[in-house]
Order: C-alpha cells, then sequence, then structure tokens
C-alpha cells in the first residue's frame, strides 16, 4: 500500500482494538529495558489470541561502559506465529532491520528504517498477522550483557480473516561466493566473459516452498578483490525462477544495480521508499556495499515454490562475501530455514586492504586460489 493509499483509507472504520507490548520498567520506575546476557535465549514478546504486527521498534545497547563491535550480527531475531516450534522469521537482527556487516546507518524506506541515533533505532512497518499467538525471541552471542527496549505495535482481532498468509524472513550468507581464480585472468573476461544459460551456482537469496509472495530483500557485498583494474562487482544478473520454470526463469534481468532500481555501476548513497543504496563502497567499487529492494507495489507470487537467486558478477566468476534477507508471506507450513550460522560464521570480515593470499589464507581456511 503507497503513502497516497494509505492516507485515502485513514477515513475508513476500522475492526480490532489497538495494543501493545514493551520493555517498560513494570515497576514503574525507569528501567525500561530487558537486561540479555551472553548466551540467554529470551522471548521478549507473546501474544495471544488472533491479531497482527503493525510495527515494530527496537534498540538495544552494551550494558556496559563499551562499545561491542559488530554487535547488530551477534544479536538473533526469531519470530513465531500460531504456536509454531519452528521460526517464521530468523535472522542477526541488524540485517532483519535492513542493513549489513553488522553495522547500522540512519536510512529510511516504506518497510524498514534504521533511525538516529547512527541508525541505532529499528524501525519495521511490514504487516505480521497471526490466528493463534505470537512470540518475539532474542537470542545473545554478544561478549557483554546488552540493555534491549522494544516496542510491539499490534491490532487484537476477534478471528484472522482466512486470506491472511504469514510473514517470514530469513538470512543467508556466502563467503566466500563460488567464484573463479582471477590470477592470471583477462579483466574483461573476469567482469564480462562466458555465458550463464542454466542459473546453476547463482547466489540464492530465497527458496520457499508453498503458496505466498516474495516482497523484497536487502543485499550485502563485501568486495574482496583488490586491483586497479576495473572492479565493479555487481555484474550478475537477476533470475527469479517461479513454480519450478527452468531457464530463463519468467523474471530475468540485466544486473545486479538494474534490479535494485540503480544504473551504471552506482556508489551514491540513496534512499527511497522501495529500493536504495545504505552504503556505497570505496574507490573502483572496493569495500562494504548494502542495496534494498522491496517489491511492496510488486509483490512476485508463487503457487507452489519460488527460487530467488543473482549472480555472484557475470556468470557468477566473482568471490566476494555476499549476504542477504529475504522477505516474503506465504501459508503454513513453510519449508524448514537452514541452520543459521553460529557467530564466527556470521561475523562481517574485517575491512582490511589488501586481500592477499595470507590475508585469505587466515579469512577462510584456505589459500587464494
Amino acid at each position: 500500500m503507497d503513502v497516497q493509499q494509505s492516507l485515502a483509507g485513514l477515513s475508513q472504520a476500522r475492526i480490532g482494538k489497538r495494543k501493545r507490548e514493551s520493555s517498560y520498567d513494570r515497576s514503574g520506575g525507569n528501567k525500561d529495558f530487558f537486561t540479555i546476557k551472553p548466551g540467554d535465549v529470551t522471548d521478549v514478546c507473546r501474544l495471544s489470541g488472533a491479531g497482527a504486527i503493525t510495527h515494530i521498534w527496537m534498540t538495544m545497547a552494551p550494558d556496559a561502559p563499551v562499545e561491542e563491535a559488530f554487535l547488530p550480527r551477534k544479536i538473533v531475531l526469531r519470530m513465531f506465529w500460531d504456536g509454531e516450534t519452528e521460526p517464521s522469521v530468523e535472522a542477526p537482527i541488524g540485517d532483519f532491520f535492513g542493513m549489513g556487516h553488522g553495522l547500522t546507518r540512519n536510512y529510511a524506506s516504506a518497510a524498514l528504517m534504521m533511525s538516529p541515533e547512527d541508525g541505532k533505532a529499528f524501525n519495521s512497518f511490514f504487516r505480521m498477522p497471526f490466528a493463534d499467538g505470537a512470540r518475539i525471541q532474542i537470542e545473545s552471542e554478544a561478549e557483554h550483557p546488552i540493555k534491549f527496549y522494544f516496542y510491539v505495535d499490534y491490532e487484537a482481532y476477534g478471528k484472522l480473516p482466512d486470506s491472511e498468509l504469514r510473514f517470514h524472513a530469513s538470512w543467508r550468507r556466502e563467503n566466500p561466493t563460488d567464484g573463479i581464480p582471477d590470477d592470471g585472468v583477462d579483466n574483461a573476461y573476469y567482469e564480462f566473459g562466458g555465458k550463464n544459460t542454466t542459473g546453476d551456482g547463482n547466489y540464492v537469496i530465497l527458496e520457499a516452498e508453498g503458496k505466498g509472495h516474495y516482497v523484497g530483500c536487502n543485499f550485502n557485498v563485501h568486495n574482496l578483490r583488490d586491483t586497479s583494474e576495473w572492479n565493479w562487482y555487481g555484474e550478475g544478473d537477476d533470475m527469479i525462477f517461479i513454480d519450478g520454470e527452468s531457464w530463463p526463469p519468467s523474471l530475468h534481468g540485466t544486473g545486479m544495480e538494474d534490479y535494485f532500481n540503480t544504473a551504471w555501476c552506482p556508489q551514491q548513497e540513496v534512499c527511497t521508499p522501495y529500493h536504495g543504496i545504505i552504503l556505497g563502497g570505496g574507490p573502483n567499487w572496493s569495500g562494504k556495499i548494502t542495496a534494498y529492494r522491496y517489491h511492496i507495489l510488486d509483490p512476485v507470487m508463487f503457487e507452489q515454490r519460488i527460487r530467488v537467486t543473482i549472480e555472484h558478477g557475470h556468470n557468477n566468476h566473482r568471490r566476494d562475501d555476499v549476504s542477504s534477507t529475504a522477505y516474503w508471506y506465504q501459508q503454513e507450513p513453510h519449508r524448514p530455514f537452514a541452520p543459521l550460522p553460529k557467530i564466527d560464521k556470521r561475523l562481517p570480515l574485517p575491512a582490511i586492504k589488501p586481500f592477499d593470499g595470507g590475508s585469505l589464507a587466515r579469512i577462510f581456511g584456505h589459500a587464494n586460489p
């Protein structure tokens, strides 16, 4: 629903009751946060009956006079609908709210936002319906206890309409992606050569089964190639395979920046309601990048299954650190998620240069091919 539709609908009568769960101090004091210790798995919110979460605000900080690096990657957010034992939402908290690399940045979109100070106030406006209860869980793999503040605003109903699908989100990472060696390879071939006529080997943003619709993703790249030659990381095409179709899929794009509604190998940071670049990278497209594309007005429907993919460089030639969070709605049950990697596999790589063979060997556990 776009802004004009939202404004036009404000005068219409609504059903339900507005409710909220928050971390306010139950004693009436000012300790308006939950203390979550390293290793804790805490249900911060349990809702009963039928309803729909309409807004979430969260923020956190170490409960100690220290700054902890990459905290948004160390805290895991999970959500469960209707008595599920397996989550429908599972992602590092920063990634869920739209920004990867364990970082925060001020930005705004229609669905997700990070707000001042320095992007540490996380907001979601995704609608999250439930027919028989909802549960939000936080797991900490931080080094120190954290202070965790939250609002969960929701509408309570007598009964949820049968047409309402359940909200889902999941995080993925390939570090590094399975590319080809660039030593001794012509740079034009490395960046533009070869043909991909199957989609095999593409980076997978989402693989889901059931009936529903995909509503977008955020996408993070850490460019691991150190070269003075053309080093654009985003030449890979997006390919979305719906209901088991073969290559070429119905939705075949022309390049990463094109899928994210930008153009010409961009680095300028911009935020619009439905697409943007939160982090643009460094000289010659080096360093860390975050972009998003939310299909709010143009969801991608599927009847049986969907596979949302993108090449990591043309013909999957590049070896970069790539991660993403996908968002979708579907009927339950959903396909079980792959186990979320533990903290040592989630932390971002250091922002060091160059990534020579020795550095790569230390980081990946093997020599640079």
